[in-house]
Order: C-alpha cells, then structure tokens, then sequence
C-alpha cells in the first residue's frame, strides 16, 4: 500500500478512528490492532511474504526468551548466530541469489569453463532489508544485554511490523521503538497535529518534488548518448532531487503517521544537502542506517580504535556493505566505494567531525566559504548518484564522460515531454529556499502561522501535482 495512494488515504483515517475510540482501553487491544493493521498494510502488496515477517518474529521473539535464560558463552553465541544466518540468509536469497549466480557463472567462463545453470524467478519482499535490520537489532541489543528481552509476544509483532515504517524505515532500534509498546498511549494534540504537519511535508516532498524530477531524470538517462554536458549536468541534479524528495518524503510520512498513534520514530534525514564535507552528508542522509552500521559493524569491527590502517579497511567496509546493501548491482558496490574515496581524506587528516553543527546557525545567509564547500559536497554526491542511477557501471562512466566533454552547443535541449525545465528548475529553487529558511527546525512546517502555511502548501499540491505521476518510492526497491 503506497503512501500517496487513494487506498492509504482510506486505510489511515479508518485505522485512527478504531486505534483511539474501540481499542483505546487496553495496552493489549492497542498493540494487537497495531500488528492485525500492520499485517494488512503489508499484505495488500503480496500476502504470502507475511510469512516471512511472521517466521522473523517468531524466531527472534524466541532467541531473545532463550538469552535471558542461557548464561553459556557458547549457547548465547549460537543463539545470536542463528539468528544473524536465518534472518540475514532470508536477505541473502531473495536479494541477492541471482546476482552471486550470474556472477559465479560469469567468473568460470572467464577462464574458458561454461557452467549451466538458470537464474530464478524471484519476487523481492517488500522493506525485507528494512525489517530484517530491525528485528536483528533486538536479538543483538539482547545478546550484549542492552535490553531486557520482552515477554509480551504482541508487543514483540507490533515493533517488527509497525507499519509506518515497515518497507522503507526509518530503521528503528529496539532500545527506542519496543520500550513505546510496553506503555500505554494517550492521544496527544499537539502531537498528533505535528504528526499531520509531517505527513503533508512528505506528500509534499514526494508528490511535488520527487515525481516531478523523476520525469526529466527518467528521460535524461534513458537519452543519455544524445545529450549535452549542460542537459546531463541537470540529468544529475534532477535525480539528486528525485531520490532526496522522495526517500525523506517517505520517512518524514512515517515520523508523522507514528505520531498519530503516540509513537515516536527517529529522526532520519537533517537537510543533507546543506552538508559542508562528505561525513557531515552521511551523519544527515538515512541517519537510521548509517547509524545501524557504525553500531552493530563500523565499532565491532574495532571503530577507530586502532591504526589508521584499520580505520581504512573499517570505513571501506561500511561503505561497501551500505553499498550492496542498497542492490544487487556493481553500480551500487562502486557508489558506496566512491563514497568511501570521498570520506577517506577526512579520515586521514581527522577532520571527519568538523562539522558537527547546523550550517549558518543563526545567520540568514552562508559565508562564502561555507557556500562553496556545500557546492563542492553537493557536486561530489550528485556525481556519486550517477551510479546509483544507472543500470551499470559502463553506463554511469559514458554518462559522466559526456558530462565533462564541456559540450554546450544549444543550451539546454528541452525533450519531447510535457513538463519544461524552467518551471521545475524554479521549483527546486523554492523548495531550496524554504528548506533553508527551516534548516534548524525539524521540518519547514514548525513554527508560527502555521495553518497559513498548511493552506499555502496544500495549493502547492494542488496545482502542482500535475507535473507529477503516482509513483513507487525509490527505496520500495531495496
């Protein structure tokens, strides 16, 4: 069930009005509407891959029971391994059975050795990185006894498959997320209208920004041999907005929806793109996952303990995973290594944690040289998201080697569709001054005048919908 979807806009007010009115009494009722809600959600997609939700639950639920009893250093190992090999081999399967296949073909008939064997016909699971993620959290927490494993089963299932933000996270943690299903929630006013100020940013964000850049992105990479460095240069600009507008418009409907139930998600993006260095982008884009591999891979790995030799090999190796994690793609492989190339001179000259604050805090405009090292990281990622984009490695390098031919003959060369560059250039302009002016709030809808704004954004929506299509998220894909 998509977000900016007829059927959600049915489903949520339907599952609001029962969530505070029939069930509202009892801990139990609340949490046990909460996973039959969540079930449903899922399931609209394709019903058979709740299987795998359910057996993930059951599993860890009983791991987690099964530590606090076992004090054996080796049972709790063997404990913890099943399961990170169950849950990260249900992963390993539908995601990525294919690409290792037509890899290991491909390796052995590079030295003359054909092997026959077919690919199969899989279906990727929906957020299966996402919930996988979650719930190994928990068994992890447990197994260093951070947490206390949870004996109440239905609070267990409503923290895996809370549906908000089941298939696109944020990825919660269960130190933050399941403490919440163990109280009681009370309607909170205020909560539930930021909640609301939430959801309309997201829509706004994916409706508006998103779906409209993905029309000239679409078609700028699929015409890319025929395009101009300049035409190109937008083509990666336009995607650079695609993938933001719609990833945090995604988390930012999640956090909102939460909050209409009395649950709070972390935060997952802090306007990335005013970033000064490559560590200050990572540290603000999917800051649920950047964070769950510092914790549970970057600091078993030795952090930045050790020499300056680890500290490489542990950066790489983040990258890399964060990488593949994304896709079964070299392309995806290459973008977290680039990345990784990105953040190493930081690394080397212990300036990764320069910029721990918010940019021009309390000043209305940059100072030149903050200016110019947000257009620097801006470019250097928006370089980086061409390999993200394109359906090969080979592609991306054509891509950027017509980018930089400096062939700017006929300007911009408008293509054969109904939208036109100014009007959307123009509208990226916008959406960058208003991001701007609310870069130290947590979205641009907080403050005074509030209703004022609502009204304003909402005639955005409208009359700007219609350069948009209805869209999947980028991120339903991973």
């Amino acid at each position: 069930m998509l977000f900016n979807s007829i059927d959600f806009a049915i489903f949520l007010p339907v599952v609001f009005i029962l969530y505070w009115s029939l069930v509202n009494k009892k801990l139990k009722y609340q949490n046990f509407l909460v996973v039959l809600v969540s079930y449903l959600f899922y399931g609209w997609w394709d019903w058979r891959f709740l299987i795998l939700i359910i057996f993930s639950t059951f599993l860890d639920y009983f791991i987690g029971r099964q530590l606090k009893k076992e004090n054996a250093k080796y049972k709790r190992k063997f404990l913890l391994w099943m399961s990170i090999i169950v849950n990260l081999g249900f992963l390993g399967f539908f995601k990525y059975y294919n690409f290792f296949l037509d890899n290991f073909i491909t390796a052995f008939s590079f030295f003359g050795t054909t092997i026959n064997a077919s690919s199969l016909n899989i279906i990727l699971p929906v957020g299966i990185s996402f919930y996988t993620f979650q719930t190994l959290s928990y068994t992890i927490d447990v197994y260093k006894q951070k947490i206390e494993p949870t004996k109440d089963f239905i609070a267990f299932s409503a923290f895996v498959c809370f549906f908000p933000q089941l298939v696109a996270g944020p990825i919660e943690r269960a130190t933050n997320l399941l403490p919440q299903f163990t109280k009681k929630r009370v309607f909170n006013n205020q909560k539930a209208i930021d909640g609301l100020h939430l959801i309309l940013w997201g829509l706004f964000k994916k409706i508006v920004i998103a779906d409209s850049c993905a029309v000239y992105a679409n078609e700028i990479f699929s015409k890319y041999d025929s395009m101009n460095s300049l035409s190109l240069a937008l083509g990666a600009i336009y995607f650079s907005f695609q993938i933001y507008g719609d990833f945090s418009g995604y988390s930012d409907i999640a956090i909102g929806t939460s909050k209409l139930f009395g649950i709070d998600l972390m935060r997952n993006f802090k306007f990335p793109y005013f970033s000064r260095d490559i560590a200050e982008f990572w540290r603000n884009w999917h800051i649920s996952l950047s964070t769950w591999f510092r914790d549970y891979l970057y600091i078993p790995l030795g952090g930045s303990r050790g020499g300056i030799k680890m500290k490489i090999r542990n950066t790489f190796t983040i990258f890399l995973v964060s990488g593949f994690w994304h896709g079964a793609n070299w392309t995806f492989i290459f973008w977290g290594f680039l990345n990784a190339l990105y953040f190493l001179p930081l690394l080397i000259t212990n300036k990764n944690r320069n910029f721990l604050d918010t940019v021009a805090k309390g000043r209305v405009l940059p100072k030149l040289k903050e200016f110019l090292f947000m257009l620097t990281t801006f470019s250097l990622t928006a370089i980086a998201w061409v390999f993200f984009r394109a359906d090969s490695i080979s592609i991306a390098v054509n891509y950027l080697k017509k980018l930089f031919s400096f062939n700017f003959t006929n300007g911009v060369q408008y293509l054969s569709i109904e939208r036109y560059a100014p009007e959307l250039m123009i509208l990226i302009i916008i959406f960058i001054i208003v991001e701007w002016n609310s870069r130290e709030k947590e979205h641009p809808l907080f403050g005074k005048w509030i209703y004022l704004k609502i009204v304003f954004t909402l005639l955005g929506l409208i009359t700007l919908g219609v350069y948009s299509n209805v869209n999947d998220f980028i991120y339903f894909q991973f």
